[in-house]
């Protein structure tokens, strides 16, 4: 995406989901669903303007838990962000793998598309200020997770938790956390499938979705 126009913070972020939603003209509310950061955009979404939520569907989403991948805890370290957001064709691969159980999904025209976005003028400053305003080296920061959780759980909205069990970015571990604060949540676990259940799993998580909105 274009670069907002203010800091890259959560709340920002589902401030320009809702201005989309504005100028695509959807008015009432709306099934979210968000995957990884996605997710917990949704949820913020969902808590700051409840009239734009009817259901919410969160895939292997942030928010649940500190642990996160190392290369993601390492960009909080100032000296080495530079070095691992630069554009290289050898961390856009590894950084594909990362994302998939299965690497038939590590396709070149992945790489390369991976390459193009890093390649953007404005990427690796929106990264930094999303992963210093939501993390540090240590991890997620639990703050602003526990803030968002109890105000979700407050909604009591229709909620639809997928993880894949062999999740690096944000491990399936967060999926048991996540059905104990959001326990009328319906939960799904699938075997082996990573970061990225809608792209491993396409036909069963869309089966999942419908029925959630049915």
């Amino acid at each position: 995406s274009a670069p907002l126009d203010g800091p890259h913070t959560l709340p920002a972020l589902a401030g320009a989901v809702a201005r989309f939603l504005d100028v695509a003209g959807v008015t009432g509310p709306a099934h979210l669903v968000g995957n990884s950061l996605g997710g917990a955009v949704a949820m913020r979404l969902a808590v700051d303007a409840p009239q734009r939520a009817a259901s919410l569907a969160l895939l292997n989403s942030a928010g649940f838990g500190r642990e996160v991948t190392v290369a993601l805890r390492l960009l909080a370290i100032r000296p080495l962000a530079p070095l691992l957001l630069r554009p290289h064709p050898g961390i856009a691969r590894r950084s594909e793998r990362a994302i998939f159980f299965d690497p038939a999904y590590v396709t070149e025209e992945r790489i390369a598309t991976a390459l193009a976005l890093a390649r953007r003028p404005h990427a690796a400053r929106v990264m930094l200020e999303l992963v210093r305003d939501l993390g540090t080296w240590r991890g997620v920061k639990p703050r602003w997770r526990a803030e968002l959780l109890d105000a979700v759980a407050a909604l009591d909205l229709p909620t639809l938790l997928v993880w894949g069990d062999r999740d690096l970015i944000l491990p399936a571990t967060h999926l048991a956390y996540a059905g104990s604060r959001l326990p009328h949540a319906r939960r799904h676990l699938f075997r082996d499938t990573g970061h990225m259940p809608q792209i491993e799993r396409t036909a069963e998580v869309e089966a999942l979705l419908r029925e959630l909105w049915a």
